[in-house]
């Protein structure tokens, strides 16, 4: 009884975690946590200290995309699988030579890391003075492979809720603890600076200080899913006594089978994540060409603090809007409802496009208010990029829901060659854009657009044909955009005329509101939406009582 009772419970937990936006989306939401850290990093040490951070936080994340993030993927359903079938003893021999395995990678990472901190800073990035923040991430691999494992096996048990509170746990913790850690160093580093005669080194002391928060966060987090382990340890060896395995499987079988199903996730998100750094070190020569080399930091600073930031929060809130939809298009596909799952791909793209064009639209037009109202300071520059780059946050989330589904319907040799296409394109393109043609910034997010652009084109013509989806072109997309388009302009006449007056914040409420106005308005007059989807919006009430009176609903 007293097993049973704590079943119930699990249970319970993992319902809660499916119905929690807190929960459900805390893997978006924690990344968003962790772009938005760089803005306080910004202001603790600067445009060059962000600079010096960027490339070993970028190496630390590349590395955690295989020891953490595919090795949490890969043990999901490998112990969702015995669990399902009640074969307890075997799921417990999985994570156990999967915490062997990954340990075993992130030490020879780790060490790697260490012992080429100078030549990856040096050749890698062109910033020789970040080797100091990329000694500091390499023990932070080891606590990040730790963190993926344990939450592969709360997942494979159906404790979906524990691994969404260590999400929150880890990036809260992570945005604390960097900036404090930086901001110490930072501080420190000013003393070694004046006795050296080197600004540079304050910058570098802040970003191995921001890295060390980094680490900080990692042990946090590993302590945390520790003490849950223990906690739910005499449940789970509990449910060794009903153990249904007819053979204990091998270790060599067990490896075999984590390898096969982490490796090609692992090879995928790597090489979808690679851009920064091959942008940095591009940028970075193109700066000493251009005989801009004691800037060269400062402007990736600018670049990775302000442009990214926004950029990247953007593409956050717009894959909120389709989070769960891959995995509820791909359960009528294994039941062979074609015909639900492909009007389920017409909907999702839809709420893509009236999620992202209007995001879009209005960063372009408020970014120099954003970026004054967040950063203070000249800001001219930064606003040409984040113009330049807000199509991005359109193109990332066609990339992010059909990259999605090739990767739940098993497409994945597809998905790693569209991977390995779209980043070579990028590569020859940030090549010719940067270093040949010297457009600094401005080429490396020209090539970034190519690069989303043909990962979404090939990842759609795929899983196209594939289902034989036809799109829906015009209420599907072209009119979310031309209401987009058209609140965008309201936005940007706000922004014309109160910034000066009022300055930075009271003109992004303005614009927001008077632009959500325009556009809620147009989709309704254009019938993109309808009653049932207005009555779960904020005070949709208006907009239903609006919409019968101009006779549009």
């Amino acid at each position: 009884m007293r097993i049973r009772k704590k079943e119930n419970i699990q249970g319970s937990l993992f319902n809660r975690a499916v119905k929690n936006p807190l929960a459900q989306y805390a893997g978006v939401l924690s990344y968003a946590i962790i772009l938005i850290m760089r803005i306080p990093l910004y202001k603790t040490m600067g445009s060059s200290g962000v600079g010096m951070f960027a490339p070993a936080f970028e190496i630390f994340f590349l590395l955690t995309l295989f020891t953490s993030y595919s090795i949490t993927a890969a043990l999901t359903g490998i112990i969702r699988y015995r669990v399902k079938r009640e074969q307890y003893r075997n799921a417990k021999k999985v994570f156990r030579t999967a915490f062997f395995m990954d340990f075993v990678v992130s030490m020879a990472a780790a060490v790697l890391l260490a012992a080429l901190a100078s030549k990856i800073a040096g050749i890698l990035a062109l910033e020789p003075y970040s080797r100091m923040a990329v000694m500091a991430a390499a023990p932070v691999v080891v606590f990040a492979s730790f963190i993926g494992t344990f939450r592969g096996y709360f997942n494979g048990y159906g404790l979906g809720m524990l691994t969404a509170h260590s999400q929150y746990v880890e990036s809260i913790s992570m945005a604390a603890a960097a900036v404090f850690c930086s901001d110490m160093l930072y501080t420190y580093g000013l003393k070694v600076a004046a006795l050296k005669q080197n600004d540079a080194l304050a910058y570098a002391y802040g970003a191995m200080g921001a890295m060390m928060g980094v680490m900080l966060s990692q042990i946090i987090t590993t302590l945390h899913l520790l003490i849950v382990y223990v906690i739910y340890s005499g449940t789970l060896r509990g449910k060794l006594g009903m153990d249904n395995s007819r053979r204990m499987e091998t270790q060599y079988t067990i490896q075999r089978l984590i390898l096969d199903n982490s490796v090609p996730l692992g090879l995928v998100a790597i090489l979808s994540n690679l851009f920064m750094l091959i942008d940095q070190r591009m940028a970075g020569y193109c700066m000493n060409k251009l005989e801009m080399e004691p800037q060269r930091t400062a402007i990736w600073g600018d670049y990775y603090g302000k442009c990214a930031v926004l950029i990247g929060v953007g593409a956050a809130f717009t894959v909120l809007n389709v989070y769960s939809m891959p995995g509820r298009i791909c359960s009528v596909y294994e039941r062979e409802e074609y015909r639900v799952m492909r009007e389920r791909i017409g909907r999702a793209v839809r709420r893509i496009c009236i999620a992202a064009f209007p995001i879009s639209i209005y960063l372009a037009v408020l970014a120099k208010a954003l970026l004054d109202a967040l950063f203070g300071g000249d800001n001219s520059e930064a606003a040409v990029w984040v113009r330049e780059g807000a199509v991005l946050i359109v193109l990332y989330g066609f990339c992010f829901l059909f990259g999605q589904l090739m990767y739940r319907m098993h497409m994945m040799r597809e998905l790693l060659a569209t991977t390995l296409i779209s980043l070579i394109i990028h590569a020859a393109s940030a090549y010719l854009l940067v270093q040949r043609a010297l457009l600094g910034v401005n080429g490396v997010l020209y090539s970034l657009i190519i690069f989303f652009a043909v990962y979404a084109v090939l990842d759609f013509v795929l899983v196209s044909r594939s289902l034989k989806y036809r799109q829906e072109w015009f209420g599907g997309v072209l009119f979310p955009a031309a209401a987009a388009g058209v609140s965008g302009a309201a936005v940007g006449l706000t922004a014309h005329f109160l910034l000066e007056p009022l300055g930075a914040v009271p003109t992004i409420l303005i614009g927001v509101l008077v632009g959500l106005f325009f556009y809620v308005t147009f989709l309704m007059i254009l019938r993109v939406i309808g009653e049932a989807e207005l009555s779960r919006l904020p005070l949709g009430f208006f907009f239903i009582m609006l919409g019968r009176n101009i006779g549009v609903l």
